[in-house]
């Protein structure tokens, strides 16, 4: 019997949690703030802008938005990150991305201080997670070990194929699997045999941006599935980059898109300005 993993129901007790440290937090004098940026008018940026002011409010976090025109310079952008990085107040600082073409996300990453980088992308806490030093690690990722380990899945000694090689997710998921004990293999545009590969997964990490493009074929007897991919169909319905119709029966577990990893993602951001506040 496939065991759906529930990221609805493991996101709010991971809320629940948090709600109880930041209101601990609160007694002993200490807030949790977080600061978030949105440049431009992007729809899916601000509905996950609006999903986090409302985890926000929900854990008792105070959050301070920047809702800043699409002909904002790259200067201005800065500007406002520099006066966050210098505010004792604020412990956490997000720039929702995708940013305007004429502003480079890299530079604004590197300009966010690495101890306020609650979204885990600047260099110096990517290099800390290879290293397996303490630093903050990218939310989707460390949401994805959440599912797992809470849904009692075993991944040491595993085989873990992922799918996607990008720095937001296929990257840092690989180094949290090997931290975890997996044996990992990462697969992506230039791979040769793909479902050769994805067939030796005992747990597969599906991270493409193509909607269904892992069926059947690709997966094992058994195996546990992992779909971090979200589309919208011309029907309006959402799906994943995993055909969940075609691969569920096969799996021992997998999560659905939406409802699996989408919650875990903003649960984790929340731990990340929470543990951000403690170490302030």
């Amino acid at each position: 019997m496939t065991h759906l993993i529930d990221g609805k129901q493991i996101s709010t007790d991971i809320k629940e949690s948090l709600k109880v440290e930041v209101a601990k937090l609160k007694e002993k004098g200490i807030n949790c703030v977080l600061a978030v940026i949105q440049v431009g008018e992007d729809p899916a940026s601000k509905v996950y802008v609006r999903n986090k002011k409302r985890a926000c409010e929900y854990i008792g976090i105070e959050s301070i938005s920047y809702e800043l025109p699409e002909k904002t310079t790259q200067e201005e952008l800065l500007e406002i990150i520099d006066k966050l990085n210098d505010d004792e107040k604020v412990n956490g600082i997000l720039c929702q991305l995708p940013l305007p073409k004429h502003i480079d996300e890299d530079v604004v990453i590197k300009r966010i201080s690495p101890q306020k980088d609650v979204d885990g992308f600047h260099p110096e806490n990517v290099g800390a997670l290879v290293i397996g030093q303490k630093g903050f690690v990218s939310c989707t990722p460390a949401g994805i070990i959440e599912l797992l380990k809470r849904s009692n899945i075993d991944i040491d000694g595993k085989h873990c194929v992922i799918v996607g090689r990008s720095n937001i997710v296929g990257k840092p998921m690989a180094l949290l699997m090997l931290r975890e004990n997996a044996t990992v293999t990462v697969c992506h545009s230039h791979t040769k045999n793909l479902k050769g590969i994805t067939k030796t997964a005992d747990i597969l990490i599906v991270a493409i941006g193509k909607p269904k493009f892992i069926n059947e074929e690709y997966v094992k007897d058994g195996a546990v599935v992992i779909d971090v991919g979200i589309h919208r169909q011309e029907n309006k319905k959402l799906c994943g980059d995993v055909d969940f119709d075609s691969v569920c029966d096969k799996t021992s577990a997998i999560t659905p898109v939406p409802g699996g990893v989408g919650p875990m993602t903003i649960a984790m951001l929340m731990h990340n300005c929470v543990e951000g506040a403690k170490n302030y």
